[in-house]
């Protein structure tokens, strides 16, 4: 198959493309960075037609992974450039698959998990999860990031895509062992004696392997009886407070410090960055995919720990 991905310079779009290229598939990124070498990169700005456009026309499967970090401090300019960065890169790609001649035959379009309310009662999946509005009793970046993923989605809604199948991704936190990656900066904390249970603990981490997101993609290319949201997470999501004792477990760290909520609210002011990435209880699950009959390789955190702490071992260290 020939797979275009948008916006796959980042962590994820990396994973995905060896993944997809590793199985034989043609890969085709459309980034602001220039190429690595690895994979044929075709320059395009997010946001205005080009000649990018006919890599689109003729494909066989668009995946959009574009959109500005979120680790950061949501000030106004911030805010400005998270929302337009995933509408208009939404837009714009809805926009060549219309004009294309030969449209792909999915539309794979990310989106967050963090769509899903703040819950520690029960999962979120696909059917029965709640979506609010307004998180009232929580800070007001968490209303922020609800509107993000609402317009994030309704960007994707509104294209006129009769003849191509598309597919939300609703994607919990993606743990891969690159440099600056979610996994990278937690395993850091525990390195440093410093990973144990964040806030009070108690709230739901959401997580998927990096190796399962990717094969969860290509699952979605190929069931073409599945559209719309869909919930990309392990099955198992855990508390704060478990997730990291599990962490420490696979590393091999004898203690780790806690960090309540208050030290959190400083360190994150520090490091420019919002708490809501630590503290929102995520306890989302993939309803639809296990309904299709998906089959994680990494179901459960502690096996995904152990692996990840080797492959940052490998890649960090040289060792295995």
């Amino acid at each position: 198959m020939k797979i275009v991905i948008a916006g796959g310079s980042g962590q994820v779009g990396n994973g995905l493309s060896r993944a997809f290229a590793a199985a034989g598939h043609e890969i085709v990124i459309l980034s602001r960075a220039k190429s690595s070498g690895a994979v044929r990169t075709v320059p395009w700005d997010g946001r205005t037609l080009g000649a990018w456009a006919s890599e689109i026309d003729g494909s066989d499967a668009v995946i959009n992974l574009a959109g500005r970090s979120v680790n950061c401090r949501y000030n106004a300019e911030n805010r400005r450039q998270i929302v337009e960065s995933r509408t208009e890169s939404t837009r714009v790609v809805g926009e060549a698959i219309a004009r294309s001649f030969r449209p792909p035959k999915v539309w794979l379009q990310a989106g967050t998990a963090t769509l899903y309310a703040d819950r520690r009662d029960g999962p979120n999946d696909e059917a029965t999860g709640i979506i609010r509005d307004r998180e009232t009793e929580f800070p007001e970046p968490w209303t922020f990031s609800v509107g993000v993923a609402r317009a994030w989605e309704r960007a994707c809604d509104e294209a006129r895509t009769p003849r191509t199948r598309r597919v939300i991704l609703r994607t919990s936190l993606v743990m891969n062992p690159e440099p600056g990656s979610v996994f990278d900066v937690l395993l850091g904390l525990v390195r440093r004696g410093l990973g144990g249970a964040q806030g009070d603990g108690g709230q739901f981490v959401s997580w998927i392997h990096y190796e399962d997101f990717a094969r969860a993609a290509e699952f979605l290319i190929r069931r073409d009886d599945i559209s719309g949201p869909v919930n990309l997470a392990s099955p198992n999501p855990v508390p704060n407070r478990e997730f990291m004792a599990e962490l420490r477990r696979a590393w091999g760290a004898p203690f780790g410090l806690p960090a309540p909520a208050p030290l959190l609210a400083i360190g994150a002011l520090f490091l420019r960055t919002e708490t809501e990435l630590i503290l929102k209880s995520r306890r989302v699950v993939p309803g639809r995919l296990l309904e299709a009959g998906f089959e994680f390789k990494f179901p459960e955190w502690p096996g995904a720990a152990r692996n990840l702490c080797e492959d940052w071992r490998r890649i960090r260290l040289g060792r295995g």
